[in-house]
């Protein structure tokens, strides 16, 4: 039998303007590319994780000695963050969004007896899991938080700090507040808001328990590391109860990246096999992190995102987010209704946005690593083309002037 070659895969260049993956950074790619083919456990490989580790407490604001990465995406970090919640162990999960709510099925999964899990093993209702649903579009706040955990005194409370399936802000204040006041351990999905915003985790000691992913604010490659960190307090609970995992258990996997018993050691030892690509990359979009500084990219997304709002708004397009890295967005009333039919049209054309994955159907646009006025007013032009596109019309003049206001009083502050 004679077999046709496939052909070769050419991916085009997207301008990837959704809620994430971001668009790498060309340091971080060359790195990856210029990498040798390296023993996961030579030197440089091991001295370039050790950085990395030393790299991410600053990047994410602690002293927890088990800050590190886990091999993978950002459910990588998330399973691994979930680790310690057992059979029959209560949780308070609160849910404002698509991936709360997948935070909230780990969480279930998890914590469901063998029982429950076989009733429905992929939706399982675990009577010790409590989700606490706030309508899409709105935020969770600490009065919400109090009120959940002050009535059913959980173990584990869960929340999501900024959720974009949906474009909220949650309250980690609040949240932190409220797990030290009824000495409940926190764990937070900080996904997307890890390398946006301006925050140092040791500011929160009601959350024990943090994990992000690569491809957002870090704006690494989507499969290199998820950055997680625990407490001492966190990693003593799991110590004492044991977990069911082995690829994603905070310990063991803790223990390659050179943390052993609470304490960093010269050389770790193999948990799995690391990729030298991966962490040359890591490593490149860590440095990119401290160098440019987070406060001063928290500062330019809330910049970027004024502007971008203000031209969608002037579009007549009615924006309900509040995250500094992405607009949620309602369309003018004359394209109510076709809000996958445009995101369809724009993905054909190479711009990548998106809809919001749940009721109601809504646009997502982003902005990670396109923190320019040129890339911005590119975005702003080809969403602009695509309303017409599908029939819809607007005053460019108020756009334009949206944007030139913004970008000029800036300029002019200078």
């Amino acid at each position: 039998m004679t077999v046709t070659p496939f052909p070769q895969l050419d991916i085009p260049n997207t301008l990837a303007a959704g809620p994430g993956p971001g668009n790498t950074d060309s340091r971080v790619l060359a790195r990856y590319a210029a990498s040798g083919v390296a023993d996961h456990m030579h030197g440089d490989v091991l001295r370039g994780m050790v950085e990395c580790k030393d790299m991410l407490r600053i990047v994410m604001g602690t002293k927890n000695t088990h800050t590190f990465g886990v091999a993978g995406t950002g459910w990588s970090g998330l399973d691994m963050m979930f680790a310690p919640v057992m059979p029959r162990d209560k949780v308070v999960m609160f849910v404002n969004g698509t991936f709360s709510g997948i935070d909230g099925l780990t969480v279930r999964m998890k914590a469901a007896t063998a029982e429950e899990l076989a009733e429905n093993s992929l939706n399982p209702t675990a009577a010790s899991v409590t989700l606490i649903d706030v309508p899409h579009g709105q935020s969770v706040t600490g009065e919400i938080v109090e009120a959940a955990l002050a009535e059913h005194k959980p173990k584990w409370a869960a929340m999501a700090h900024w959720e974009t399936g949906s474009g909220r802000v949650n309250d980690i204040e609040g949240f932190s507040a409220a797990c030290e006041k009824h000495d409940v351990m926190g764990l937070v999905d900080a996904v997307s808001s890890l390398g946006v915003g301006d925050f140092s985790i040791d500011d929160y000691p009601g959350v024990h328990g943090w994990a992000s992913c690569p491809q957002k604010g870090i704006n690494c490659l989507p499969l290199t590391y998820a950055p997680v960190s625990f407490t001492d307090r966190y990693i003593e609970e799991l110590r004492a109860t044991g977990t069911r995992t082995f690829c994603h258990h905070p310990i063991l996997e803790a223990r390659h990246w050179g943390i052993i018993d609470g304490k960093d050691v010269e050389k770790g030892t193999y948990h799995r096999t690391h990729s030298a690509y991966a962490v040359s990359a890591f490593h490149e979009a860590l440095r990119i992190c401290i160098e440019e500084t987070i406060a001063k990219r928290a500062a330019d997304y809330t910049f970027h995102e004024s502007a971008l709002r203000a031209a969608v708004e002037a579009m007549g397009c009615e924006v309900t987010s509040n995250m500094p890295s992405l607009i949620v967005l309602n369309l003018p009333g004359a394209l109510a209704g076709r809000e996958m039919e445009l995101v369809q049209h724009c993905r054909a054309q190479n711009f990548g946005i998106w809809p919001t994955l749940s009721e109601p159907v809504q646009v997502r646009i982003g902005i990670l690593n396109l923190l320019t006025a040129a890339t911005i007013t590119d975005i702003v032009t080809r969403f602009g083309q695509a309303i017409r596109d599908l029939g819809g019309d607007f005053d460019q003049t108020a756009v334009d002037a949206a944007l030139a206001g913004h970008y000029d009083r800036a300029v002019a502050a200078e």
